[in-house]
């Protein structure tokens, strides 16, 4: 799954769910998907929270196939930011 394929899927959610804040998601060399403004767009933009995540984790935590709390236990997913905007995601994906 490509970072654009993920951020149409993000997009789905976002039109069902409002998001308040700024969450970017860091797939270091890979690129970046921001969301704001009620937008996943495909860009690099300062946020409120932080997820790094390489792309290959992000697409099986799309799909579902990626526990988020498994994944940060083990070091799959790294948060920097503000913690509470991360934990709202869960509400996001599952839109």
């Amino acid at each position: 799954m490509s970072l654009v394929e993920i951020a149409a899927k993000m997009q789905r959610g976002l039109d069902k769910f409002t998001l308040d804040k700024v969450i970017k998601f860091d797939c270091k060399d890979s690129g970046a998907i921001t969301l704001i403004d009620q937008k996943a767009e495909l860009a690099d933009l300062p946020a409120d929270c932080t997820i790094h995540i390489s792309d290959s984790n992000l697409a099986k935590l799309i799909k579902g196939d990626l526990n988020p709390m498994t994944a940060f236990a083990m070091g799959k997913i790294k948060v920097s930011g503000d913690m509470g905007v991360a934990m709202k995601l869960g509400q996001l994906l599952k839109s």
